[in-house]
Parts: C-alpha cells; sequence; structure tokens
C-alpha cells in the first residue's frame, strides 16, 4: 500500500511557528511519527513539503499514474482559496484523499474554517494536533483494504 503525506505552506515550521497553536515539535518529530506508523503498520508512506502551490498541483498529478493509492494533504493556507489544488484533488478519482489540519479550524480566525479543497477530499481531520496525521493514515488504511 503506497499513501503519499503532502504538507503545504509553513509545515515545514512546525516548532517554529505559533507554538501555542500547533506545539512544540518540529517537522522532523512530524516525519519521525510517520515514519514508525509506516514501519509498524508495514506500509509505504512518503512525506513531502512545498511552500509553492504550482509544486504541490505538480506532485499531487504525479500520483495519477505512480501507484499512490491514498493522499494525506494538509494544504496549509491553501485550504481556503487554492481552487487549483481542489481541481488537482477532484481529478485524482481512484485515490483517497484524507485532508489534515494540525489546529480547529473552525475555532480560529474566521477565514481559517472555509475550506475549498476539502469537498475534493473524502475526509477531513482537524483540531487533533500531530495525530491527526497518523488518523488520517489509519483512515487511508482501512478505506484502500475495504475498497480492494
Amino acid at each position: 500500500m503506497k499513501i503519499l503525506v503532502i504538507n503545504g505552506p509553513n509545515l515545514n515550521f512546525l516548532g517554529i511557528r505559533e507554538k501555542n497553536i500547533y506545539g512544540n515539535e518540529d517537522y522532523n518529530y512530524l516525519l519521525k511519527i510517520i515514519e514508525e506508523k509506516a514501519k509498524a503498520d508495514n506500509i509505504d508512506v512518503t512525506v513531502w513539503q512545498s511552500n509553492h502551490e504550482g509544486a504541490i498541483i505538480d506532485k499531487l498529478q504525479e500520483t495519477y499514474s505512480d501507484g499512490t493509492e491514498g493522499i494525506v494533504i494538509n494544504p496549509g493556507a491553501y485550504t481556503h482559496y487554492s481552487y487549483a489544488i481542489h481541481d488537482a484533488l477532484k481529478s485524482l478519482e481512484n485515490i483517497l484523499k484524507v485532508e489534515v489540519h494540525i489546529s480547529n479550524i473552525k475555532e480560529r480566525e474566521s477565514f481559517r474554517a472555509n475550506s475549498v479543497t476539502a469537498p475534493a477530499c473524502d475526509k477531513q481531520i482537524y483540531g487533533h494536533g500531530l495525530q491527526g496525521y497518523l488518523e488520517a493514515i489509519d483512515y487511508c488504511v482501512q478505506n484502500i483494504k475495504v475498497n480492494k
């Protein structure tokens, strides 16, 4: 089973940026817990990050033909206005997609409550901290198995 985790802008600044919202753990810690989960569950998980919208779209399009079965995506601020990322996600009809956010986007600034990318995904998880990524991977594993 092949899963791709995509992190958008500023996720590489975990542990630096707004610790009161995103916590003290840094990006390397996120990579470590995802790697540990992949080993424990015996699945192939790749984590990738970019601060650039076009690079994220290019990465999404690569999954169309590379055998990826599940995508976990935290589009960062692109969540709220990137119809281009929405369209790229929507075009991947045969791949399970989960949008994840570390913070509770429904309880922050009003602009964060709206996601234009979530409707192109199968599930959205928010407000569960870094554990939300592991929950999203679990969702992919469970639902990809069901659909095989």
